[in-house]
């Protein structure tokens, strides 16, 4: 006869609730892990437990004494029994090795053995063994926080395109922005939420952060001012809700933001009037007042039609020539010593500008400029965007138009020169007037250029999107808008100078005109927007050779541009 005297079942080693102590016919549940539950936003929004289970009708009598304990083993010894299952690398291939219960992953995710409890607790013929093993799979199975399992996917969309510059071939969205979740184990992504209908029209680019949950999207209009729209993230059910009213971002088609170190400032461009912007950043994340503008123009009026709608990835002639008549400022970024110098890619000029940006007062002074590339048979090069390898002191310029990244020298000693100079002179007038005495020497020296796309392609049917640094520091990335791919180039870290390219791939992205691409934290996934298409295809990315796996997953979104993994850190 089985003892009714409650038994203690040893400490487990799993942050998962299990049963703890068994007393008579029912078993009750403590609480779990408490360092797993500390946090508010780690319980809220997790099913809740009954405080008891009722033993059911058709079992035999569940009172267990230590005697008996092995119809209910301790966590050990079930991992001995139900060894967890091993998944192969799906970036590399490899064997993966068994985790045990309970551990982390590199991820945060954790492994578990439901299947295997599941399966034996089938192959049982006893009642109270089948319970057991059911009470145990069900207790791993319980889910962790939601952001512990996998990073949130935030996605824009173009909503209405009459009101661009450019002319998208998909499907106009009904709902800018939707929220998914990414399952780092096998890339597939889960759809959490959207914003509503008529929330926002056209946003174009998100910028995180850098300390809070808040997003900022600006909207793209070539007829309006465009908006910056600040959105608070729940990391826990990827909702996303309007953090404060809707900001001016003093110019059309607002296509880039960035946020200053202090976090004080931001500082945006509008592509269509090419209109430099710094607002002021409070710290709740709201975004405040205009602080300064920046007209390249100088007041001079476009000779662009808006109305012309050429699509980006066509790159004839003529599409070159109405997108190279005026300055076109495509993004603004700060040097990474300081944050003092800002450059600012013109693609209608084929220049980047330099700017000293004043933290103080949020104004930006131009102090000189250089060519983005190396032209070739008089084609444009329309620079768009680009990033800093901040420990090579280099600087890899993405230009749409000649489907080229050019690699650039960066020189701290001269831009450290050039933001004394200008702190000296205490007066905007003696900013402006230092500006004029003389050309301010460059912080950037072209050292190399290599192609994106075949040697075959021609670059006529081809514009450049977007261009990054992997997470591991080793490859740059850009995507091709006609040639449907991205090309990925290994970074010598040893070469003279270093930064230096080498093509290791160009992969097809699985659909049209892929306007934006990103990476999880770790680097092993690659989510690319296929803007012409309407999809968003996930990828596997091998951070040793830099080869890109389709991981079969592709995902219907209207006229996706921009994603943006948000991990939560």
């Amino acid at each position: 006869m089985l003892s009714t005297e409650a038994s203690t079942v040893p400490e487990p080693s799993g942050p998962y609730p299990v049963p703890s102590t068994v007393v008579g016919q029912n078993v009750t549940l403590l609480d779990v892990d408490e360092e797993e539950n500390s946090s508010d936003d780690a319980t809220e929004g997790a099913p809740e437990l009954p405080e008891k289970l009722d033993r059911p009708s058709n079992s035999v009598a569940f009172s267990l004494s230590e005697a008996s304990f092995a119809l209910f083993p301790p966590l050990e010894q079930h991992d001995a029994a139900f060894p967890p299952i091993a998944k192969p690398n799906l970036v590399t291939g490899a064997e993966a090795q068994p985790q045990a219960h309970g551990s982390k992953n590199t991820h945060g995710a954790r492994s578990g053995s439901y299947k295997g409890a599941i399966h034996l607790m089938g192959e049982s013929n006893d009642p109270s063994l089948r319970l057991a093993n059911l009470m145990v799979a069900a207790a791993r199975n319980y889910p962790p926080p939601p952001h512990k399992y996998g990073p949130i996917v935030i996605v824009a969309s173009y909503t209405n395109f009459s009101d661009l510059a450019h002319g998208p071939r998909g499907f106009e969205a009904t709902r800018a922005m939707r929220t998914y979740r990414l399952n780092i184990s096998d890339g597939t992504l889960t759809l959490l939420s959207a914003v509503p209908e008529g929330m926002m029209h056209n946003p174009a680019f998100c910028r995180r952060h850098p300390k809070l949950p808040v997003i900022y999207a600006c909207t793209e209009s070539v007829q309006e001012e465009g908006q910056i729209i600040t959105l608070s993230v729940d990391g826990r059910t990827g909702a996303l809700k309007e953090h404060c009213p809707p900001v001016g971002a003093g110019g059309t088609s607002t296509c880039y933001l960035t946020i200053h170190n202090s976090a004080e400032r931001m500082l945006l461009v509008n592509y269509w009037d090419s209109t430099i912007c710094t607002l002021e950043l409070l710290p709740d994340g709201k975004v405040g007042r205009l602080l300064s503008s920046y007209d390249p123009k100088q007041g001079k009026p476009m000779k662009a039609r808006p109305d012309r709608h050429v699509n980006h990835s066509r790159n004839d002639d003529d599409a070159q020539a109405e997108r190279q008549g005026d300055p076109h400022s495509h993004a603004i970024v700060l040097e990474p010593t300081e944050g003092c110098i800002a450059y600012v890619p013109d693609l209608g000029m084929d220049v980047i500008r330099q700017f000293y940006f004043d933290e103080r007062t949020g104004v930006v002074t131009p102090c000189g400029e250089v060519v983005s590339g190396v032209k070739v048979n008089r084609r444009g090069l329309g620079p768009r965007y680009l990033t800093f390898a901040k420990d090579l002191h280099t600087c890899y310029v993405v230009n749409e138009l000649s489907s080229q990244v050019a690699v650039f020298r960066y020189h701290p000693d001269v831009a450290a020169s050039i933001a004394k100079a200008y702190k000296e002179a205490d007066t905007q007038e003696k900013k402006a007037a230092l500006s004029k005495c003389a050309a301010c020497p460059s912080t950037l020296h072209l050292v190399q250029t290599v192609s994106t796309l075949p040697e075959a392609f021609p670059s006529e049917m081809n514009t450049c999107g977007r261009v990054t640094i992997h997470p591991t520091g080793d490859f740059v990335v850009t995507s091709n808008r006609g040639h449907d791919s991205v090309a990925v180039h290994r970074i010598h870290r040893d070469s003279k100078p270093p930064g230096m390219l080498t093509l290791a791939g160009i992969f097809h992205t699985r659909g049209e005109t892929p306007r934006h691409f990103q990476f999880d934290k770790s680097g092993q996934w690659l989510l690319v927007a296929n803007q012409d298409s309407n999809t968003c295809a996930v990828f596997a990315f091998n951070c040793s050779t830099g080869s890109v796996s389709y991981s079969g997953n592709t995902y219907a979104c209207q006229s996706p541009n921009f994603v943006c993994v948000w991990d939560g850190a």
